[in-house]
């Protein structure tokens, strides 16, 4: 018999739909709070999963946690938008402040007092305390600062995970390492920056081993109130550096207009390096986790 009880939100997107599949292999018994709207695709794999539809009203999230009375929930919905425009301050909003907001008075109002959140390593623009590169990392402090009451008020437990980029295959997200994959396949020319930012790539399979190595840690520590880790990997790459190793996994040039657009505002030209998750580090380099997103070598667990 599965001896915890885990709840994700965000279960449906990349990084949670692995999450589900891993701890479900690893003798969890694993409920997913979903959207009517949401795309289930990603849930498929997921064998014995459980899955529960929240409506966007609070009752609907009281039911659902009355229900499963998790051990340890994870919290990895969120809407990211990385230069937003005016109509999409109400999302962000209520996806990355409301909906956790909801979440945590649920768990409170059931005694399911354990919370492993999802931060970004953009709330610590030019490694500072707390600077957020945009609107969305704005959004995610705020619901850490709302956590604040719960821990205090509540008695809720949490650490938060600060990720940075996240690879790995299955991933359908309009991130730099598929745009890659599509000129690869399509040889159109891909106008980027000059390519002298810093990126922290971490594979899938070390990022939800930091998941659950953070609910244990919680679950083993009943001292521990609120904690932050940073996730990422051993070494940082600029994105000349990513592009290079990617030619060498395929076998041959990609064509790229390097400078042929500017950097971003609030570029981040070197990633923020936190403090690590204790008895967790990352496993997979960026050419071994490149090859097996690829399909050119078999692909692990999560």
């Amino acid at each position: 018999m599965p001896t915890q009880r885990a709840l994700i939100t965000g279960a449906s997107g990349f990084v949670g739909s692995h999450l589900a599949r891993h701890l479900l292999g690893e003798d969890w018994q694993v409920h997913a709070i979903v959207r009517p709207e949401s795309d289930r695709a990603a849930l498929t794999r997921a064998n014995g999963l459980r899955v529960h539809e929240y409506t966007g009203s609070m009752d609907s999230m009281l039911s659902i946690l009355g229900i499963v009375k998790p051990d340890a929930v994870f919290h990895l919905a969120s809407l990211f938008v990385s230069e937003h425009d005016p109509e999409d301050i109400d999302r962000l909003v209520k996806s990355n402040i409301l909906f956790g907001t909801q979440l945590a008075e649920a768990m409170s109002q059931v005694g399911a007092n354990l919370l492993v959140n999802t931060g970004t390593a953009w709330q610590h623009y030019e490694a500072d305390s707390y600077n957020p590169v945009n609107l969305y990392a704005a959004t995610k402090q705020a619901f850490e600062d709302l956590l604040d009451y719960y821990i205090e008020g509540r008695g809720l437990r949490a650490i938060t995970l600060k990720l940075h980029d996240t690879y790995g295959p299955g991933d359908s997200r309009k991130k730099l390492i598929n745009l890659l994959v599509s000129v690869a396949k399509s040889n159109i020319t891909l106008d980027m920056s000059p390519g002298e930012q810093k990126l922290n790539l971490v594979y899938i399979d070390d990022v939800v081993s930091a998941f659950e190595v953070a609910a244990k840690r919680l679950l083993n520590n009943p001292e521990i109130k609120q904690e932050s880790f940073s996730v990422e990997a051993a070494e940082t790459c600029t994105i000349k550096q990513l592009v290079s190793e990617f030619e060498a996994v395929v076998g041959r040039p990609l064509p790229i207009s390097w400078a042929g657009r500017p950097y971003r505002q609030r570029e981040v030209m070197e990633p923020w390096a936190g403090a690590g998750l204790p008895n967790w580090e990352p496993r997979v380099d960026l050419r071994f986790g490149l090859r097996r997103m690829l399909g050119i070598i078999g692909s692990g667990g999560g």
